[in-house]
């Protein structure tokens, strides 16, 4: 009986730790894209953007940046509050937006009177304005730029562009601000002075409850669809934000009810105590940002996380077959006169995980293999940059193997030139060895189904997968 008890208990375990090693390494193995199986790896990317240590160092670098840009800010919103003689209506605003920090802002509100007060006297005016601004664009541009590697966009705005759309967000932002709690303050007034729609009032009561969460929504959305250099699907933008709303509410209750904690930093800090609270708070914040940007990203490309634990330990022998197969597709299409392919076609059309695929094209397009060109539908497709006809794969090869810096260490050319020499000479019989082998002449095997898929998205702006939408993700 003892036997049959151990034996069920090991069964058991042994199930559980193959359910537990699928859900965390076995899902990314699959090529089935059932929507259990998306489900599973969203779940499954969300934890992982939680633990994920670049991540964290990104929040606690844009805590830092936050820091420095808070002041700036709010000086920014309460000079324009001002001017339209709603400063009291912003401050209301701000504290019924971050109950978790009423103190902080109380404190950096004293500042703020003290900026304005100087930056309107003498030299300051001048210095002060270009001071606040670039505060906040710096500030902006390294979301963005944090927005973009996890997009893998290798080419962010430039700064024409970065100074007046980050201009035009921070002009918003107050306006924004004083018509959320206008439209409150307006359904409250109305429904108390109207007797026969005293009946909404449970209604009106719920709604204004719920408002923060859909404006924390409406924020993370927009911040999810708006600030990645690329084009974002704003359904995919949606859940992600949602997502996020709930988690930043919970982190604002857990922050509000947690006056036990409070009063240990009230011991430890005195007055100061808001202060590591306020830092605590803002790197969950930035967390809580970056992490639903990984998720809008996996929800719109996840098979691009496909073999995620695979592609840091590529091999340089399995690189360079990934990059001649990707290579003799590009020249291939070119040659046959098609359209040519974005990076999420070529991943979709040949297998190959999307960051995988951004990444080799990425080193071509440094090698001067292929361009990055703009298709009519606002795609950006992959193309050949030199003649297709006489390019071989040993000077693939040998370009590939020159992308990147060749002078790091000091006196090494010179203490090691002899077997430099040696070592190059034997490098370029390799590749001249494979001279005769043209990638023009290597066939890739076709799939009419997902060439009229292909034709499709780029006809009426669909997925791959067949579902509408006005916008897919670009390198």
């Amino acid at each position: 009986m003892a036997d049959k008890k151990d034996s069920l208990i090991t069964r058991i375990i042994n199930k559980t730790s193959e359910i537990i090693n699928y859900c965390w390494k076995g899902v990314w193995q699959e090529t089935r894209d059932t929507t259990g199986i998306r489900l599973l790896k969203v779940a499954n990317l969300s934890v992982r953007s939680f633990l994920d240590r670049d991540l964290q160092t990104k929040s606690m670098s844009l805590t830092y940046s936050t820091v420095l840009a808070i002041v700036p800010a709010l000086a920014l919103i309460f000079a324009i509050g001002r001017g339209f003689g709603f400063q009291n209506l912003l401050e209301e605003q701000l504290f019924k937006s971050f109950p978790a920090q009423k103190q902080g802002i109380t404190f950096a509100l004293n500042f703020v009177d003290s900026y304005l007060k100087e930056a309107s006297q003498g030299i300051f005016v001048g210095i002060g304005i270009i001071f606040l601004l670039w505060t906040l664009i710096s500030l902006l541009s390294y979301i963005e730029d944090a927005f973009n590697q996890v997009w893998d966009v290798k080419h962010p705005r430039s700064l024409y562009q970065k100074v007046t759309d980050y201009i035009a967000i921070c002009l918003m932002v107050p306006v924004l601000m004083i018509c959320s709690s206008g439209v409150s303050i307006f359904m409250s007034a109305t429904i108390q002075d109207n007797t026969h729609l005293a009946f909404l009032t449970p209604f009106v009561n719920i709604a204004l409850e719920a408002a923060p969460f859909f404006l924390a929504a409406i924020a993370f959305t927009l911040s999810f669809f708006l600030i990645p250099n690329t084009k974002v699907q704003f359904k995919y933008a949606a859940i992600a934000g949602a997502i996020c709303a709930v988690g930043f509410q919970i982190l604002q209750m857990l922050f509000v009810n947690g006056q036990l904690y409070v009063a240990k930093y009230n011991a430890i800090y005195g007055s100061f105590s808001f202060l590591p609270l306020l830092l605590i708070w803002l790197q969950l914040s930035w967390l809580i940002l970056l992490a639903g940007c990984v998720l809008t990203y996996s929800l719109q490309n996840v098979f691009a996380f496909n073999f995620i634990d695979d592609m840091s330990g590529m091999s340089i022998n399995y690189s360079r077959k990934v990059s001649i197969i990707l290579t003799a597709a590009i020249v291939g299409r070119f040659r046959k006169g098609k359209t040519p392919l974005t990076p999420q076609q070529l991943s979709f059309y040949y297998d190959i995980p999307l960051r995988i695929v951004s990444r080799i094209c990425e080193r071509l397009n440094k090698a001067g293999l292929t361009n990055y060109i703009v298709l009519p539908n606002d795609k950006t497709g992959i193309a050949p940059a030199t003649e297709t006809g006489k390019l071989s794969v040993g000077e693939l090869l040998s370009r590939l193997d020159h992308v990147g810096g060749h002078d790091f260490i000091h006196r090494f050319a010179i203490v090691y030139s002899g077997i430099l020499l040696k070592i190059d000479k034997w490098l370029n019989e390799a590749y001249s060895s494979l001279n005769n082998i043209l990638i023009a002449d290597i066939d890739l095997p076709e799939d009419s189904n997902k060439e009229q898929a292909i034709v499709d998205s780029n006809k009426k702006f669909i997925n791959l997968d067949g579902n509408p939408t006005t916008s897919s993700g670009n390198i």
